[in-house]
């Protein structure tokens, strides 16, 4: 009873539960693991789908309408998380969703038909959307009371453990069924998030335990309403977000179908690009904060939006493979840092609100790019299409420029 007499009073915010000032590090590690967890068990999934679009015997279009649940679900939910983070605290919620994440991916792999398939992805994303919301709620309140900006470096962890997870997903796909696989992962999240999830409940983000300097009068500690300047300063940098999450839907859908299709490379190397892109977004986010630190916000984004876009127009349209992967990984280092840097400015703006904002209109830029392209391709061709992702990282560019005068350099 003592046990969840604390847990009762962290989550309703009282005074009772345990204030002593957090280490840094302990914190920092703890959300690491858990960007980390997010991407990994993200990523499991991803790569199974081939073979659950078999076992429930769906078409190419019912499977696509199936998988709108994961973003349906996300977004849905990314705005109600806001909410639930500023009442309950963002360590609390994200420790909920870290049971919640790994307990909904076992579910796709029971399912016999897309329709099912589609209502329990309603589930899976509405977990996944609330984890990204939450955490990054957790890390804009760790980088406050730091005052270093370290935000890329947790999204360089759920890049890597995306990659992680895709990785041993490719592993296990011919030796695993699909259910045993997500059977496996979900034990796996349960168990790192039992370790993890202490440390952020032991500890609740208080202005001043970490640094003298209390929060930015634009970020009270318990934010009900964003002024209308503060909200159409985050919905400028959720549309700088949007920007970024285009282009990593597009490739991510597209990338290996234009490796294959247009330049006529065999399949092993066509599904390299995206790793490749992903791997260059990783290491643009571990370098992040160092260049955050001697650059500034707004030449981080100009810098990353420019080169991003001068990426893909190679990327989409070089004659040969190799330099196609070359724009790839270019575009990678350059969009790696704007969506963290967006999200992050949202943050400290807003709190809870301005991340769930930002990510929202982030995700809904991942869920617009597929079918964009698609659409273009069609009616054009596909190089021509991917050629969108370099207009909105120029954009992206523009926007952050714009933006100077807003954030800080």
């Amino acid at each position: 009873m003592p046990q969840l007499n604390k847990l009762r009073t962290a989550l309703s915010g009282g005074s009772g539960g345990d204030t002593a000032p957090p280490s840094s590090a302990r914190l920092r590690t703890a959300l690491t693991v858990f960007f980390a967890l997010d991407g990994f068990l993200f990523a499991g999934w991803v790569v199974r789908i081939p073979a659950i679009k078999h076992q429930t015997g769906a078409t190419a279009s019912t499977l696509g309408l199936a998988l709108l649940g994961v973003s349906a679900g996300a977004v849905i939910t990314m705005m109600l998380t806001g909410r639930l983070c500023r009442r309950y605290g963002s360590h609390a919620v994200t420790v909920v969703c870290g049971v919640l994440l790994p307990l909904s991916i076992a579910l796709p792999a029971q399912t016999r038909s897309a329709l099912s398939l589609g209502l329990v992805l309603l589930l899976f994303g509405a977990a996944y959307g609330g984890m990204n919301v939450a955490a990054n709620s957790a890390a804009v309140d760790l980088v406050t009371a730091l005052r270093r900006p370290v935000m890329p470096s947790f999204h360089a962890a759920f890049s890597l453990g995306g990659m992680a997870g895709a990785g041993l997903g490719g592993l296990v796909a011919g030796s695993l069924s699909p259910s045993t696989h997500l059977f496996a992962l979900a034990g796996i999240g349960l168990v790192v998030t039992a370790v993890t999830g202490p440390v952020l409940l032991r500890y609740r983000p208080v202005p001043g335990t970490l640094a003298d300097e209390p929060r930015p009068a634009a970020h009270p500690a318990h934010p009900h309403r964003m002024s209308s300047r503060a909200r159409r300063i985050v919905i400028l940098f959720g549309v700088i977000a949007l920007c970024t999450a285009y282009g990593e839907g597009a490739l991510a859908e597209w990338g290996a179908l234009h490796l294959t299709q247009d330049l006529h490379a065999d399949p092993g190397l066509a599904a390299a690009g995206y790793s490749l892109f992903a791997l260059t977004m990783a290491v643009g986010r571990l370098t992040g904060t160092t260049l955050l630190e001697r650059f500034g916000q707004t030449r981080t984004l100009v810098t990353g939006g420019a080169t991003a876009a001068a990426g893909m127009l190679l990327g989409a349209l070089a004659p040969t493979v190799w330099l196609t992967l070359l724009g790839f990984a270019v575009a990678g280092l350059g969009l790696a840092n704007i969506f963290p840097v967006a999200v992050g400015r949202a943050g400290e703006l807003a709190g809870p609100s301005g991340v769930a904002a930002a990510s929202t209109l982030g995700y809904g830029g991942m869920l617009l790019g597929p079918p964009v392209i698609g659409f273009m391709a069609d009616w054009i061709s596909l190089p021509v299409a991917l050629t969108t992702v370099a207009l909105l990282a120029a954009t992206a560019a523009v926007l952050g420029y714009g933006a100077r005068n807003l954030a800080h350099t």
